[in-house]
């Protein structure tokens, strides 16, 4: 197997599939999407994530043909797709609801747009195969779609977007129905299927662990922009603005004042009456200026002593303790009011709780534990 990482968005000599130039959408007075660039690459597994009415199903029936752009352009491969029907562009789209036909065999739906598309009788017969062998879905291709489960018709509808060997498939909230077990299963279903086709997936979910668990890149949007385009590890390790730390994941946001303190490092004034937290970044800030210090849960240590030895340490109280199993996370109060969530790891069978409400203890961290944010 190869070791290259898959990442064509560093390669200049890669061209993208899908590129939105300036792309602008309205609704009458209403922006949906606010003058978009963005570069999708081939093979990539890109996930739209947002809250909702952040435009990211827009961008998806822009994409599918379903809407129309009021200024810009979209590209799929080389060629601006404006003009081309919905029907005559390389792009499939699964919705949420999967919309099965109730009276067709699983093997009948499958085939159902080789068939209008007057697809050859061996060839149609093999491709339905070959999608029933992928999805897994062999042992189930008389059955009508109310005769198996909901994970199974979510691979029916998959198997259908395939058949046709679409460029590009759009899935809109494709797991929405699913329980929380089943929906993490199908995720790596997914991922498996989109790499054995070599597919372009676009996903678009309001769910950050799903975006998390299956894209290659994801794209945070707010009220019709893109916040941050980037690799999961670098969007929760590396966020842009407060708006991306705080969406993904759980984070703690210190608010307070930057003066440098040595190459790269800056002290922050969070609190009266309390020691400034010291804190790198690649960003500059000047003397003064009001930033946030993001930090992740599982990278603030909790004790009852004093830590020996620490670049950043707080006092405070516990006020509530929360038992996940592998984790427990525990919110501590700091002198100055200010909430922090510190995380450990339950290593042992039984957690020892030598840590309890009310208690009073040290929360630390390092200075290269948090990102440094200007807004």
């Amino acid at each position: 197997m190869s070791t290259d990482v898959f990442s064509p968005w560093t390669d200049p000599n890669e061209k993208p599939l899908i590129r939105f130039r300036g792309v602008t959408k309205r609704f009458g007075d209403f922006v949906a999407i606010d003058n978009l660039t963005l570069d999708i690459y081939e093979r990539e597994f890109f996930a739209l994530l947002g809250p909702s009415g952040c435009g990211k199903t827009t961008m998806m029936r822009m994409l599918a043909g379903f809407e129309t752009v009021s200024d810009g352009s979209i590209e799929l491969a080389g060629k601006d797709i404006a003009d081309v029907p919905p029907n005559q562009r390389a792009v499939n789209m699964m919705f949420q609801s999967y919309a099965l036909f109730p009276h067709l065999s699983v093997w009948d739906n499958i085939a159902f747009g080789l068939k209008r598309d007057r697809m050859e009788k061996a060839a149609l017969n093999a491709r339905v195969d070959e999608m029933l062998k992928l999805t897994r879905l062999e042992k189930f291709a008389k059955r009508k779609p109310h005769q198996i489960s909901g994970g199974q018709r979510q691979r029916v509808a998959l198997a259908r977007s395939l058949a046709k060997a679409p460029k590009l498939l759009l899935l809109d909230e494709p797991l929405g129905a699913l329980d929380k077990k089943l929906r993490q299963d199908t995720q790596f279903e997914l991922m498996d299927i989109q790499e054995k086709t070599g597919t372009t997936f676009v996903i678009v979910t309001h769910d950050q662990e799903e975006a998390m668990t299956v894209a290659s890149r994801v794209a945070v949007m707010d009220e019709g922009r893109l916040m941050q385009v980037a690799t999961p590890a670098d969007i929760y390790e590396t966020p842009d603005s407060v708006y991306v730390a705080d969406f993904i994941g759980d984070v703690n946001i210190i608010q307070g004042t930057a003066k440098p303190a040595g190459e790269g490092a800056y002290f922050v004034d969070w609190a009266v009456n309390q020691p400034p937290l010291l804190a790198t970044s690649e960003r500059p800030f000047t003397e003064g200026q009001e930033c946030h210090l993001a930090i992740r849960p599982e990278k603030i240590a909790i004790s009852k002593e004093k830590p020996a030895e620490a670049e950043n340490a707080v006092t405070g109280k516990v006020l509530d303790i929360a038992y996940l199993g592998n984790l427990s996370t525990y919110h501590v109060e700091l002198e100055g009011g200010q909430i922090i969530k510190a995380q450990t790891a339950n290593t042992r069978r039984i957690a020892r709780r030598d840590i309890t409400w009310e208690d009073p203890v040290w929360v630390k961290w390092s200075k290269t534990a948090g990102v440094l944010l200007a807004e």
